[in-house]
């Protein structure tokens, strides 16, 4: 639980560097003022939704490289580890679109245009419109945990081994294992056979008979 704690604080402070990145990378959408509004410079243009676009990306690259590095930091997993990391990935992301807006262009967009001045472009306050977005590190981030961990991920010891084979039941009642094989070439005898290796409903001479099934017929010597 502490790794998970620690690890859930570690990436909320690397949520900074995200929305450093951010406000970094994202397309600005240029406005203008005429006195009267403020209009898009360019009304087709694709930049408000390329800061969306970029925050995803981002967080996908972010994703990937958090859960690649807590799988080689603790390959053994675990529930807590596991939810330590997508929490800390989700409150990284949401400082980091916080910390993109804050820093960014002033959200008073009037203010802004009256400071420009008319006919002057000017950049509109940084936001993101798909919130969904928000998601894309802790998702990517389990995803790519998830995978390393079933590909490459410690193995848990098989319950099944020489001493838990299943066993069988004399006429008894007692409960009894198959026995190991004997050499190839049928040298070794097994309990009521003629050189076979099965247990007591294994007839050496190939046959087999179920467990506690009487011996084959055999008529008595003559005179």
């Amino acid at each position: 639980m502490r790794r998970g704690v620690l690890l859930a604080l570690v990436l909320v402070v690397l949520g900074l560097a995200f929305g450093a990145l951010w406000l970094w990378l994202a397309p600005r959408v240029p406005l203008v003022a005429d006195g009267k509004a403020v209009y898009l410079k360019d009304s087709e243009g694709e930049q408000p939704i390329g800061a969306d676009g970029t925050f995803a990306l981002i967080g996908l690259g972010l994703g990937i490289l958090t859960g690649l590095a807590v799988f080689l930091w603790r390959r053994a997993g675990g529930a807590a580890l596991v939810l330590g990391m997508a929490v800390g990935a989700l409150l990284g992301s949401v400082l980091a679109w916080r910390l993109g807006v804050w820093l960014g262009p002033t959200q008073d967009v009037v203010a802004h245009a009256k400071e420009a001045g008319e006919n002057v472009t000017f950049d509109a306050p940084l936001k993101l419109a798909a919130k969904g977005t928000l998601l894309a590190w802790p998702l990517a981030a389990c995803v790519v945990h998830l995978l390393l961990t079933a590909a490459f991920g410690p193995r848990d010891p098989s319950p099944y081994g020489l001493d838990a084979v299943p066993a069988w039941r004399s006429p008894g009642g007692e409960a009894k294992h198959w026995p190991a094989p004997g050499p190839a070439g049928g040298g070794g005898a097994g309990p009521q056979g003629h050189g076979g290796t099965g247990p007591e409903g294994r007839d050496g001479d190939g046959g087999t008979r179920g467990p506690g099934a009487p011996a084959p017929y055999a008529p008595p010597p003559a005179g």
